[in-house]
């Protein structure tokens, strides 16, 4: 649905965009990370076809955003960040608008225009101008816009951006649902946008790709994966030291961290060596030693940390891995 090959675009002797490449395909929801300047809208633009690129192609639904731009704007729904609309209308009368650029119209304007309203909650607000709307309406104003010609590939740049905690469960929940008939594409530095929605990510940093994966695969990149969190009830403080002494004796344990504990226990974070599943060498010291155990559980690997490894280590300058 969308095919991205060395993709780039220059102003002047800035490389915004430097080389990127990537695909998605129907039913995927890919998440499109990097930090603030990362070159994530500047990619999108050119995607959309708001910009034209300096070197390389993109192609949506079969069609080069350069060289066949209106078919390409007929697939594609776009949400950019801030969602511009015209503040002296109406949301009725914006979505009418948008409605009849995209070819609806009497009736079948009307009944889409209705279920919009209903999937994205704008009952209440409709006849109200957009100038006077809070930031989370006018998201969602956006939003109808975007999806109101239901289009095979639906890109959006910071989609919850403004929500609350349920107006941002609400559009997950939409995404989940058009997300097996169309192309999805989340332009988002929101960690949390990714574990949400996100069947896969592509993190970007100055310009170029530098991961690209499931979220699973890369919170398997993280230094916490596979790490096992304990607490031990312990008799006294001292006694901790002990527990720590043990659990960093395992073979495949790297590292024994302390947490914070006010519960009468010595809580744990034991890192493995490469990865590695040490639970069974965990609990096997727990049977061993005879310890009570208040808390034993594995960690999957945190994509925050993965994250800044990625965008301010080594790899920032090393291209895709």
């Amino acid at each position: 649905m969308i095919d991205i090959r060395a993709l780039s675009k220059r102003f002047g002797p800035l490389v915004a965009v430097d080389g990127v490449s990537f695909t998605v395909r129907r039913g995927e929801v890919l998440g499109f990370l990097g930090p603030n300047g990362a070159g994530k809208s500047t990619t999108m633009k050119m995607v959309t076809g708001f910009l034209a690129p300096s070197a390389g192609t993109a192609v949506v639904c079969g069609h080069d955003v350069v060289q066949e731009p209106l078919a390409v704007k007929e697939r594609i729904g776009y949400l950019p960040e801030g969602a511009p609309a015209y503040p002296d209308m109406t949301p009725e009368s914006f979505l009418r608008f948008v409605g009849s650029v995209r070819g609806f119209r009497g009736a079948a304007l009307r009944n889409r225009i209705d279920e919009l309203v209903s999937v994205v909650h704008l009952e209440g607000v409709m006849r109200q101008p957009i100038d006077t709307l809070s930031k989370g309406y006018k998201r969602r104003v956006g939003l109808a816009a975007a999806i109101l010609h239901d289009p095979d590939v639906l890109i959006m740049d910071e989609p919850t951006d403004g929500l609350d905690p349920n107006q941002k469960h609400e559009v997950r929940q939409l995404i989940r649902a058009m997300a097996p008939d169309k192309a999805i594409v989340l332009s988002t530095h929101i960690l949390e946008e990714v574990e949400a929605v996100c069947t896969r990510a592509v993190i970007i940093t100055r310009g170029r790709v530098v991961a690209d994966g499931t979220p699973a695969e890369l919170q398997a990149r993280s230094r916490s994966h596979n790490a096992v969190r304990i607490a031990v009830r312990v008799a006294s403080p001292a006694l901790a030291g002990g527990v720590r002494d043990e659990l960093a004796r395992l073979r495949y344990v790297e590292a024994v961290e302390p947490c914070p504990s006010d519960n009468g226990s010595a809580t744990f974070v034991v890192r493995p060596k490469a990865g590695r599943a040490i639970l069974p060498e965990v609990t096997t010291c727990v049977r061993a030693k005879g310890w009570e155990v208040d808390e034993l559980r594995v960690e999957e690997g945190r994509l925050d940390e993965v994250f800044r490894d990625i965008t301010t280590g080594p790899m920032a300058n090393g291209g895709a891995r």
